[in-house]
């Protein structure tokens, strides 16, 4: 029969300093966690070191995590799995997944979640959310249902499958160890099947029937569909410009990155036609001849602009002009702040001035001083700015708190030592300047080019600053600060004769000459939150990124200025033989990838015999299983199923490092008694209620904090607590821990589970989608966990 606590006084657990230090470090390290302020893995190791340093945990325990047999396991895993992966393993589910689904919604739903369940058992639930993305995509596209039908049932089968081994999640790895610690028996491979399975099997049910009427069925996620549907439904077509060069161009004998066309105009040149000849994607030190017709892809409307700038007369009255305006405004050089969250940031002139109220004329950096080009910089800590504006934004700049004070500069100093006068010029809009009576809003020549406009002259009058809403008029003298040589690239685009070039554009893919390839971030790539260029595309592949699918729509323009964002969808232009480099990139996972030669499936049926061997040799217990995996991953090795350098690259360090710079936190809410003071709040809550509904309690707030915070980290910090509960209320522990792995299973959340994360972008979900769909099998999930719970995991205290 289950036990109470005991009626009457109890042992109280008082709040020591060292419990309310564990407790603050506890706190700390959930909040980062939820916000993201700091990367997980960097949260893991300050903790260790928190903990570590005052000695709340010896030397040796806080570097245990390492070597921890958990810990061993999953990095092991990510091996097994990337061999399983690179031995054609995919290539033959997708056509076994093809075989067997038909045409059928449910029927291909339930097939592809049930695959990905099967192969999560036994494999990492990231590599097989990233193995059956493309499986998917392809299934998709045979069958006609729409991606986002398939992609979140095979993100939340992986999840689904991984509760149903020991080692399908580090989760459960980390609970049976936990469990092991206190001397308790842990979980043997099998033993998560009784919840697990059940669960899954009613998962895949439950997907097959509500997927359809819960998930978006719209076009847009109609990814893996052929090349031109792609080209429809980013709209390539929609923005194709065909461009002929004049022979007396002064773009002419330039190259075409020089041109400007790429940079400032903003277009993607996606052929050049020459002597009856095209070339497909040129590169961008082709040089530019006479006759010669690009084929771009951008904005007509930036286009058009950027050529009425070119209407624009140079005047000579530089000095004087600006010496009016320095009447009005001040020189200072500025350093940035140690701690200024404009460290790291990319520079932008428009967005620097509306929020200080200054123009930056120039950055000195270690001695260098750079007047053009600044929107390319990063901004770094000993960066010197010399800017220019009115004195009461001078002093606000100052009360920002992310700049040192400011440094008055005399114009003669700002000649001399920074040659600023070097880079002014006064332009004079003429009478039948298209720019007329527009605004600078409408224009924003310095989004293009590297200009700043300083100060506008009107009828004898100083309007320095001008508003984005200020109309340009006849005769206006604008003081700017650029390169006088982009005037020549202005002139030069407004000679290029606009021709029709849809069907050009049509031809380069028609005929062979360029492919798109699709891709998604993959969650853990280092390249989240870097501008797009960090993908060096064009310098390591020489193919070009052509939109960004983000939040429900493409974006076609100024795609260099975006920060890539986990859940992208990047679609890319480029050669088949280019592209095809593409599949070895770790940051992208490739929708419909391109293969130009088959498949080496070959040993596919020797690595899955080797994971075979590692699961029968742990599930008998014949040999722990993290030396079993690690038997496996030599075998892989050895068989040629992977190399050592693609072994290396398979693991995931940061998961890794999280769960090694966790572990010190669990041995200290143990030791210090934090542990016993948060289960024992707990037992005073539900004292007059069943131990099942503690166990319930535990349950709920583990599904409350997966929502933000990534299972292995809750898990890490739950299993004490767990442990602890179990004690004072004379439980098993072993049914404590179960229903925390059942419960630590992310499904309502795109955020806390990198499977989840992988599938937004290409799916086209939102996380309304993920909480309607992964709530309702949250629920499911729940209430087989209070049915079957009970069955194989009664609350019988220990003999």
């Amino acid at each position: 029969m289950p036990t109470h606590p005991a009626a009457g006084p109890r042992e109280s657990v008082r709040v020591t300093l060292d419990i309310a230090f564990v407790l603050a470090v506890l706190c700390l390290s959930l909040l980062l966690f939820a916000t993201g302020w700091v990367r997980m893995d960097v949260v893991a190791l300050l903790v260790l070191c928190a903990l570590a340093i005052p000695g709340f945990v010896s030397p040796s325990d806080a570097v245990a995590g390492f070597g921890n047999p958990a810990v061993i396991t999953v990095w092991a895993m990510f091996i097994l799995s990337e061999g399983l992966t690179r031995a054609g393993i995919a290539d033959r589910i997708s056509r076994s997944v093809l075989g067997c689904s038909g045409r059928s919604g449910p029927r291909t739903v339930a097939v592809l979640t049930l695959v990905s369940g099967i192969l999560s058992a036994f494999m990492s639930n990231i590599a097989v959310a990233a193995l059956m993305l493309p499986v998917a995509i392809e299934v998709a596209r045979r069958t006609a249902l729409p991606a986002s039908l398939l992609l979140m049932p095979i993100a939340l089968g992986a999840q689904l499958g991984g509760m149903t081994t020991l080692i399908g999640t580090p989760p459960n790895l980390l609970l049976s160890s936990a469990l092991e610690s206190t001397g308790a028996p842990g979980f043997s491979m099998l033993d998560f099947a009784w919840l697990g399975v059940p669960i899954l099997l009613a998962g895949t049910a439950f997907l097959a029937l509500a997927a359809r009427r819960i998930l978006p069925d719209t076009d847009t996620t109609d990814l893996g569909r052929d090349q031109r549907a792609l080209r429809a439904t980013y709209g390539l077509a929609e923005r194709i410009l065909a461009l002929r060069v004049p022979r007396d161009s002064v773009l002419v004998g330039r190259t075409i990155g020089a041109s400007g066309l790429p940079g400032v105009a903003g277009l993607l040149i996606i052929a050049l036609k020459r002597d009856g000849r095209t070339e497909a994607l040129p590169g961008r030190d082709t040089t530019l001849r006479g006759g010669d017709v690009l084929i771009a892809q951008g904005r007509l409307d930036r286009f058009t602009m950027l050529r009425n700038w070119a209407s624009l007369e140079i005047v000579r009255e530089t000095p004087v002009l600006h010496e009016k305006l320095l009447e009005r405004t001040m020189l200072a050089e500025i350093m940035l702040a140690a701690d200024s969250a404009l460290i790291g940031q990319r520079f932008n002139h428009r967005e620097f001035r509306e929020r200080f109220g200054i123009n930056v004329l120039a950055i000195d950096r270690s001695d260098r001083i750079q007047h053009s080009a600044l929107a390319e910089l990063v901004l770094a800590a000993a960066d010197r700015l010399l800017v220019q504006g009115p004195p009461e934004a001078m002093s606000g700049i100052e009360r920002s708190g992310q700049f040192g004070r400011a440094r008055p500069v005399t114009p003669e100093v700002a000649r001399s030592a920074w040659s600023i006068a070097e880079q002014l010029f006064v332009l004079r809009v003429p009478a039948d300047s298209p720019l007329v009576d527009t605004s600078f809003g409408d224009n924003r020549l310095g989004d293009a080019f590297d200009f700043r406009l300083l100060g506008l002259f009107r009828k004898g009058e100083v309007l320095e600053f001008p508003a984005s809403d200020e109309r340009i008029s006849q005769g206006d003298l604008l003081l700017v600060q650029g390169r006088e040589a982009d005037l020549d690239l202005l002139r030069g685009l407004q000679q290029l004769e606009h021709l029709d070039g849809a069907d050009s554009f049509h031809e380069v893919f028609e005929y062979g000459q360029l492919d798109l390839v699709e891709a998604s971030l993959h969650p853990h790539s280092k390249l989240i939150g870097q501008a797009s260029d960090a993908l060096q595309l064009d310098e390591r592949y020489r193919v070009r990124l052509a939109a960004i699918w983000r939040e429900g729509r493409p974006h076609r323009s100024a795609l260099g200025a975006m920060n890539l964002q986990a859940g992208d969808a990047l679609l890319i232009v480029g050669p088949r033989e280019r592209l095809a480099r593409l599949n070895d990139n770790h940051n992208l996972v490739l929708l419909n990838p391109v293969q130009t030669k088959p498949v080496d499936s070959s040993k596919a049926l020797l690595a899955g015999a080797l994971m075979l061997t590692v699961v029968v040799l742990a599930a008998t217990g014949l040999v722990p299983v993290h030396l079993a995996a690690l038997c496996g991953v030599v075998a892989m090795v050895l068989s040629g199923c992977l190399s050592m350098e693609q072994a290396y690259r398979a693991i995931e360090w940061r998961s890794i490092f999280l769960m090694a710079g966790m572990l010190p936190l669990g041995t200290a809410m143990h030791e210090t008694g934090a542990a016993a003071w948060i289960a024992r709040n707990l037992v005073e809550l539900f004292a007059d209620t069943s131990p099942w509904t503690a166990v319930a309690g535990l349950y709920a707030i583990t599904v409350a904090g997966v929502l933000v915070v990534p299972p292995v980290a809750l898990v890490l910090v739950l299993a004490p607590v767990a442990l602890s509960l179990s004690s004072a209320f004379s439980l098993p522990p072993q049914t404590a821990m179960m229903a925390i792995a059942v419960a630590a299973t992310s499904l309502a959340s795109p955020v806390s589970h990198p499977a989840n994360t992988l599938v937004m972008g290409p799916g086209g979900y939102r996380f309304a989608d993920y909480l309607r769909l992964g709530g309702l099998l949250t629920l499911i999930a729940a209430a087989l966990t209070a049915l079957l719970l009970p069955v194989f995991w009664p609350l019988q205290p220990p003999s």
